[in-house]
């Protein structure tokens, strides 16, 4: 049966608003640290998180980089036989190593975003498995070579000013793994000294792929440390980049339902410009620039195909170096960061607060 939408059973007001701008800039805040920040009680901020969170409207999940680890990663664009783009996106999304899945042109494109931690995965995946699967009739795959926008500490600014400066300087850079007030600093996606971790390691970072608010006693529980251990590995992650803290938004939660793939064709003198202005824009949810004819590569949501028009023509399409730009509307969003999508719910994770 399929789930009410979104738009028909949930009404998010500006308090509900706020707790999710709070999250963003620290997604691991206390309820009792964020309760003060907004002038209410913490009672209030946790009934109304968890009430977000059972409707399928945020999900916090801890995402591993595998840049960190020395893998790359990669967009693939699958053109597949009519009726069979469906059963690919859903196979592709039960995978770990697929953190976003979209089906568009009437279910016959599949995109997905391949985070393998091993090239060996990697390699069997695009090299073997997707090649050999008879309903695959082209794939292209691009590997990610900077990101603008996405991932550690850069969210999708459709919430920007919902907080004042002040309240968002109370919350953050926070031992949660906040960055509000920092500087956007470009690193390469894939480090020259890949990190390495143990079994701790590897336990505490799958506790947080199920829930990226988990408690310290909860992570020590799961890794078999102590608390104070657990909390100084997982600064460690967070500092080195392993991890980052992603707060997931159902985006028609705030009335944004058209989404799509942006394909730019970009001066390769202007790819920074064109990939900084893009991270600027509320609309953008990720930016990077990959390899291939089209050379960066956007997620954007607008409120409807009529606003996606005026916004890829009138400000996207006029910046300076962009040459040429193909729009694919999502039909579906399967997978999102790591999320399973259900309708327009974010699916609802197990345990966590």
């Amino acid at each position: 049966m399929t789930r009410p939408s979104i738009a028909d059973s949930v009404i998010l007001d500006p308090e509900d608003v706020r707790i999710l701008r709070a999250l963003q800039i620290d997604p691991r805040v206390g309820f009792a640290a964020m309760a003060t920040v907004l002038g209410v009680s913490e009672l209030t901020v946790a009934r109304r998180y968890r009430r977000l969170r059972r409707a399928g409207l945020v999900r916090v999940i801890g995402v591993v980089d595998p840049g960190a680890l020395g893998q790359s990663r990669w967009m693939v664009r699958l053109r597949c036989r009519p009726g069979s783009g469906t059963a690919i996106a859903e196979a592709l999304a039960q995978r770990d190593d697929i953190s976003w899945v979209a089906l568009s042109a009437a279910g016959s494109e599949v995109t997905c975003a391949v985070r393998s931690r091993s090239a060996q995965q990697r390699d069997d995946l695009l090299g073997r498995r997707l090649p050999r699967t008879a309903a695959v009739l082209d794939l292209q795959a691009s590997v990610m070579l900077r990101q603008f926008l996405g991932g550690r500490g850069h969210y999708w600014a459709a919430l920007a000013g919902t907080l004042t400066p002040e309240q968002e300087s109370a919350l953050g850079p926070g031992s949660g793994g906040g960055t509000v007030d920092r500087p956007f600093i470009e690193q390469p996606v894939v480090r020259a000294h890949p990190a390495e971790l143990d079994a701790h390691d590897e336990r505490l970072l799958a506790t947080l792929a199920a829930d990226g608010r988990a408690s310290l006693v909860d992570l020590a529980a799961a890794a078999d440390l102590t608390p104070g251990r657990a909390s100084r590995r997982l600064q460690a992650l967070l500092a080195n980049g392993v991890v980052h803290i992603d707060v997931e938004i159902a985006p028609i939660a705030l009335g944004y339902r058209a989404r799509a793939n942006l394909w730019l064709r970009v001066h390769p003198a202007e790819i920074k410009a064109v990939g900084r202005a893009m991270a600027q824009m509320p609309e953008v949810g990720f930016a990077a620039a990959v390899s291939g004819p089209h050379n960066l590569h956007a997620v954007v949501h607008c409120h409807d195909l009529d606003r996606l028009f005026e916004f890829s023509t009138e400000r996207v399409g006029t910046l300076p170096g962009v040459e040429g730009m193909e729009i694919s509307p999502v039909s579906r969003q399967v997978k999102q960061a790591g999320t399973r999508v259900d309708g327009d719910r974010l699916s609802e994770p197990s345990g966590g607060e």
